[in-house]
């Protein structure tokens, strides 16, 4: 080959480096970061609702604090589902701050009314006990609700499939 052959391979080599190299870095430049929307999210709640604190985060969950509660943590979107809060109660029949606090993050974290989100909450809690059970699954407004009780406690999760 000749000198002006050899430079003419040189050049798309290094074009389509250089196309690669922009084309990588635009791709990691546009991709959400789904961290800091979940711990937006956070500061959102610790901000509305008095009494929150937050605290580590592991595994997509970001672990928070109140009083009325014995848990609290807000789960970040997933394959699954877009957000989740679960909340669990020191007795066995949660108390009306209890609920309140749990309707309050539901509104905010899915946005729905609160008063909505606070029948949801009661709604669930009703219908745990002898008839139908310990452990409840419900859909309201397009959430998936489970309450559980146990002899000391009971819990509630909420969250919405990815797909809705």
């Amino acid at each position: 080959m000749t000198a002006v052959a050899d430079r003419w391979f040189r050049l798309p080599d290094r074009a389509a480096w250089l196309v690669g190299v922009a084309i990588t870095a635009a791709a990691f430049a546009a991709s959400p970061a789904r961290a800091d929307r979940c711990d937006d999210l956070a500061k959102q709640l610790k901000a509305q609702i008095g009494g929150i604190g937050i605290g580590k985060t592991a595994a997509n969950m970001i672990y928070l604090s109140h009083p009325a509660t014995k848990a609290l943590r807000l789960g970040c979107p997933s394959r699954t589902v877009k957000n989740e809060i679960y909340g669990q109660a020191p007795a066995r029949k949660p108390s009306p701050e209890f609920q309140e606090l749990i309707a309050s993050a539901a509104a905010i974290v899915f946005t729905i009314p609160k008063p909505d989100s606070l029948r949801a909450v009661k709604r669930c809690f009703g219908r745990v006990g002898i008839l139908r059970g310990n452990d409840i699954k419900t859909r309201f407004r397009r959430l998936d609700m489970r309450c559980a009780r146990t002899k000391t406690d009971s819990s509630i999760s909420i969250s919405r499939d990815s797909s809705e």
